[in-house]
C-alpha cells in the first residue's frame, strides 16, 4: 500500500502542470466568457449558460496523457511495478475527481450567490450539471471529471503501448465507430428516439451514474494494456 502512495504522490511532483494548467486555461476561459456575458447581449437572456467549464475537463485529460506517458517509464526505472503504478495513478484520480467536484460545487454555489456573476451567467455546471444540493453537486461535477480522467489513463497506456501508431489507430477508430453509429441512426431515422430516451433520465442518470460507468470500463480496459507496456 505504501508503494500504491508514493505513485499516487509522484503526480505531485509538478504540481503547476497536474493542477495548475487545468485552473489556468479554464480561468482563461471563464474570464472569456463573463467577458462575453457582461458586454454583449448574451447576459440579457434568463437561464443561460456556456459550456466553457469543458475546458477544465479536456484539459485534465490531456495532463493524464501527459502524466502516464511522462511518469510510467519513471517509475518502471525506480522499481515500481506496472500494477502498482496503476493502482497509484487510480488512487490520484479519484482523490483528484473529488477535489474537482468539491472545488465545482463551491463556484456554482458562489456562482448562483452571485447572480451568475453579475450577468447571469451559468459557467461552471451548466444545465442539467446544476442541481440544489452541495454534496448532490460534487458528485455530478466529479463524475464526468473521473470518467475524462480515466480516458486520459487510457490513452497514456495505449500510447505507451502501442506508440503513435496505436495513438491515432485510437482516434481513427473512434470517429469511425460514432461516424458509424451516427450513419446507421440516422437511416434508421431514430435520433427523435435516442433524444427521448436522453429527455427521460434523470439528472443523476445522466451526469453521475453513466460517467462512472464510463470511468469504470475504460480503467478495465486499461489495466490489460499497462501490463504489457515497455520501458
Amino acid at each position: 500500500m505504501s508503494r500504491v502512495l508514493q505513485v499516487a504522490r509522484l503526480h505531485l511532483v509538478n504540481p503547476l502542470v497536474s493542477l495548475g494548467i487545468p485552473w489556468l486555461v479554464v480561468s482563461i476561459s471563464f474570464a472569456i466568457n463573463l467577458a462575453v456575458w457582461h458586454l454583449t447581449p448574451a447576459g440579457e437572456d434568463d437561464g443561460g449558460f456556456s459550456g466553457g467549464v469543458l475546458a477544465l475537463y479536456i484539459t485534465a485529460l490531456v495532463v493524464y496523457i501527459q502524466s502516464v506517458t511522462h511518469l510510467l517509464p519513471f517509475a518502471m526505472g525506480l522499481s515500481i511495478s506496472r500494477r502498482t503504478f496503476y493502482l497509484g495513478t487510480a488512487l490520484f484520480a479519484l482523490a483528484q475527481s473529488l477535489y474537482y467536484g468539491i472545488a465545482l460545487a463551491t463556484l456554482v454555489a458562489i456562482e448562483n450567490a452571485t447572480g451568475g456573476w453579475g450577468a447571469g451567467l451559468s459557467y461552471w455546471a451548466p444545465g442539467p450539471f446544476e442541481v440544489d444540493n452541495f454534496f448532490l453537486q460534487v458528485l455530478t461535477s466529479g463524475a464526468p471529471m473521473l470518467a475524462f480522467i480515466s480516458v486520459g489513463v487510457g490513452m497514456g497506456v495505449v500510447h505507451q503501448r502501442w506508440g503513435q501508431a496505436g495513438t491515432w489507430g485510437l482516434i481513427i477508430g473512434t470517429m469511425t465507430l460514432f461516424g458509424g453509429l451516427g450513419i446507421v441512426i440516422t437511416w434508421l431515422e431514430a435520433w427523435g428516439s435516442v433524444g427521448a430516451w436522453f429527455g427521460e433520465q434523470s439528472t443523476a442518470t445522466l451526469t453521475i451514474a453513466l460517467p462512472t460507468a464510463v470511468a469504470l470500463v475504460v480503467a478495465l480496459a486499461s489495466f490489460p494494456g499497462i501490463r504489457r507496456v515497455v520501458p
